[in-house]
């Protein structure tokens, strides 16, 4: 994945957020939930693009 890709896409996501924490009434505990878990998403997906994870698709939860 080309470099300039990768800050497009953290930049819209960034965006979305933002416009989701100022626009959308929500409680504070759940903003914060929000923010965690898409923070969490974005760091697993950079460290598969990076390639330190590997795969994604291929972690299975369970059995």
């Amino acid at each position: 994945m080309p470099l300039i890709q990768l800050v497009i896409v953290l930049v819209v996501v960034g965006v979305i957020l933002w416009v989701i924490n100022s626009y959308i009434p929500m409680q504070s505990t759940i903003k914060k939930i929000l923010n965690a878990v898409v923070v969490i998403v974005v760091i697993l997906w950079l460290l598969s693009v990076f390639g330190i994870i590997g795969n994604i698709t291929t972690i299975r939860i369970g059995r």
